[in-house]
């Protein structure tokens, strides 16, 4: 599905990742853990074609990443990057118009969810309620890959847990692959099947979360916190 092959990848003079090897499956909700500046971010960047490798592959679908691979893979950025003018529904127009796969029906169920107001200029909502409209833009699209850069940030903690579990609702996983990177570790957990661990450029851990669980009886806090000590 996903292959990341010797990858490195240099920013002037800085070093977001150096030489990472990944490969994730198909139909499975990915979580991609690690602390500021460790790569997580960058490594999203590299499988939606919005920053090259500096070295190695990144591969898709057996297609190698470039800036086409958008219409396989649908990207949740933490920054917002929408028309402040625009309206919550016109948003949703604009979407459906640059994205053929974009399901506007599907858009219009999340969006009922998200209690969001069709009418309501995007200058004007919270940070929170731009976060929502995000994911609802995000999830609309009927691709293969999903990739969340942070989308809890911003969200009250009250509705969290609510959130987090109505995505389930609206991925379809015989189809689709998920990424997540988030800080908000154990409101995501539930929805895990694997998690990947990020240090300094480097993964540093991959394992199953079921297997994590119940053969090794930890979290994947107390996982994270084992392995970044080594």
């Amino acid at each position: 599905m996903i292959t990341i092959s010797n990858v490195t990848k240099r920013y002037m003079t800085k070093t977001a990742l150096s030489n990472i090897n990944l490969h994730l499956s198909k139909g499975k909700i990915i979580g991609l853990i690690g602390e500021n500046g460790s790569g997580k971010s960058t490594t999203l960047k590299l499988i939606s074609g919005l920053v090259k490798p500096t070295s190695g592959t990144v591969v898709v679908n057996e297609s190698n990443v470039d800036r086409k691979i958008s219409s396989q893979v649908a990207y949740l950025s933490e920054l917002d990057e929408y028309y402040s003018f625009y309206t919550v529904g016109q948003t949703i127009e604009f979407y459906a118009s640059q994205f053929s796969d974009f399901n506007t029906k599907k858009a219009e169920e999340i969006l009922s969810f998200m209690k969001l107001d069709k009418q309501a200029k995007l200058k004007h909502l919270s940070k929170g309620n731009r976060g929502r409209l995000k994911i609802v833009l995000t999830l609309a699209r009927e691709v293969p890959v999903i990739l969340l850069d942070e989308p809890l940030s911003g969200l009250d903690p009250m509705v969290r847990d609510s959130i987090v579990k109505g995505l389930i609702s609206y991925i379809n996983l015989e189809e689709q692959t998920v990424i997540i990177t988030t800080h908000e570790i154990k409101e995501v957990e539930l929805l895990l099947d694997e998690v990947i661990a990020i240090k300094n450029g480097a993964v540093i851990g991959q394992c199953n979360v079921e297997q994590l669980r119940f053969q090794e009886h930890l979290s994947i806090i107390e996982w994270l916190t084992k392995i970044y000590e080594k």
